[in-house]
């Protein structure tokens, strides 16, 4: 890894992009498929809907909550290493899935362990497009977010043929075989000449012949470096909007878990059912583009978060459709307007983290970003299936949690960055008067007296009415 093997913006960076889309599709694609999976779980291990619901909350929750150990990876062995390093970890945890007779065990393999995999793999190939593109960033950051559509809308197809031919246990066995790719993908991701090294061991303290300090103050040091506790107390612009996300966050994963139990239990075919999802993915794919580049447009770059609030209010909205009908129709329908409130949302999610807050203090940010929106991630899942066990499996309780998340985040976003748009004009408007008025107070008139020899100073007063 210290040879310089590749340049930036070269041929390569390209293929790099490739393995880095088939990486995204692997690992941010895989949870929404889980949900296939869910009845016979259930059925197997005779186990409430509570339970079944930590599997995917706390592969999920690892998918995101893996940030910051991922960066300290990829600054001591490089985002090669750790992609590689994730598919592996991604590979043991399903194979040793197949082979599980508890839940319990199910949430150390399959949860813990492959969404701790999923983690390194992703992140990493988040980070590396960052070594190889630097005028082409935002181009090569949408069609890599496009392996994520790709994976929504192939995951479903592949695991519903799977589960009826070899059953969950054979299935997973092969997802196992499956995340071996993410492996070939790091495998390419061969380190830059130029910027792979100075940018991996920036921030980095020079050796020291001192003692290493204790491992309190070191594991505080590096809980101050990595996660953002201080933009947390002092940034209101980032306090409501992690708030407001976390709190979103609860009610915006629901379907992608339950939308298939709820059309199967509603008498949809299974195969229909499955395909759902897969509307779903499909549809982001061209959708997810061009909502990133309406979203990059100088027009609305001080509008960014208001449209974020606004897609959320409309993602809320739509899943009272569910409420209403279970006809494959009415669902389909609801497929594709989710799929355009879902697209802003995936597109506006990071950009609007950049806009309030500063680009040197965005990675430490988003590391405390992610940890938060995971706890969120975790406790979702099952408190839906906590409604279904106590609603004698009633599925309209789901939807109707999903949207009561969703529609108060939004209109909490929406309110509170009105509110301080305003107090922060009034607080422009306020320090301009107060500067103009004192400017006035001090202004002095110096007259010269009629012998020469002597100054008079007199006072003019102004009265500052508006500004």
């Amino acid at each position: 890894m210290s040879q310089a093997l590749e340049r930036p913006e070269g041929c390569w960076a390209w293929v790099v992009l490739l393995a880095s889309l088939v990486t995204h599709g692997l690992t941010l694609g895989f949870p929404t498929c889980i949900g296939i999976f869910f009845t016979d779980l259930q059925r197997d291990f005779q186990a409430s809907n509570s339970e079944t619901s930590w599997f995917p909350s706390i592969q999920t929750a690892m998918l995101h909550a893996g940030g910051p150990l991922c960066s300290i990876l990829v600054g001591c062995f490089g985002c090669r290493v750790t992609v590689m390093l994730g598919g592996l970890l991604a590979c043991l945890g399903m194979v040793a899935s197949s082979f599980c007779r508890t839940l319990g065990q199910l949430y150390l393999t399959a949860g813990f362990i492959t969404g701790l995999g999923m983690s390194f793999s992703f992140q990493s190939s988040i980070t590396v497009l960052g070594f190889y593109f630097t005028r082409r960033r935002a181009l090569a950051n949408a069609l890599a977010s496009m392996g994520v559509s790709l994976g929504i809308t192939l995951w479903p197809l592949l695991s519903r043929y799977l589960l009826e031919e070899l059953g969950w246990r054979g299935t997973f066995l092969v997802f196992g075989g499956v995340f071996l790719h993410c492996c070939v993908s790091g495998a390419i991701m061969r380190p830059v000449a130029t910027s792979m090294a100075p940018e991996t061991r920036k921030g980095l303290p020079p050796p020291s012949k001192t003692p290493a300090p204790v491992c309190p103050a070191a594991c505080s040091r590096a809980i101050q470096r990595h996660l953002a506790f201080d933009i947390l107390r002092h940034n209101t612009g980032y306090r409501v909007y992690t708030l407001g996300v976390m709190w979103m966050i609860v009610g915006f994963g629901l379907p992608h878990i339950f939308l298939v139990p709820y059309a199967i239990r509603h008498g949809v075919d299974e195969h229909r059912a499955a395909l759902l999802i897969s509307i779903i993915g499909f549809s982001n794919i061209f959708l997810r583009p061009m909502a990133g580049l309406m979203a990059g447009r100088r027009d609305f770059a001080g509008h960014r978060k208001y449209l974020f609030s606004l897609a959320a209010l409309l993602n809320g909205l739509t899943n009272l459709v569910c409420t209403v009908s279970a006809d494959f129709r009415v669902l389909v329908g609801y497929c594709l307007v989710y799929s355009v409130s879902m697209s802003g949302i995936g597109a506006l999610l990071f950009q609007v983290l950049m806009d309030i807050v500063p680009m040197d203090q965005f990675s430490r940010a988003l590391g405390l970003f992610t940890v938060l929106e995971s706890i969120s991630i975790l406790i979702a899942p099952p408190l839906a299936g906590f409604f279904l066990d106590i609603s004698d499996n009633n599925f309209s309780y789901v939807f109707y949690m999903s949207s009561f998340f969703l529609i108060s985040a939004a209109l909490f976003m929406g309110g509170s960055f009105c509110a301080l748009r305003k107090k922060e004009r009034q607080g422009r408007q306020a320090e301009g008067e107060g500067a103009i008025t004192e400017a006035a107070l001090e202004q002095t008139l110096t007259v010269e007296g009629t012998d020469g020899s002597k100054k008079q100073v007199y006072t003019e007063i102004m009265y500052v009415t508006s500004l």
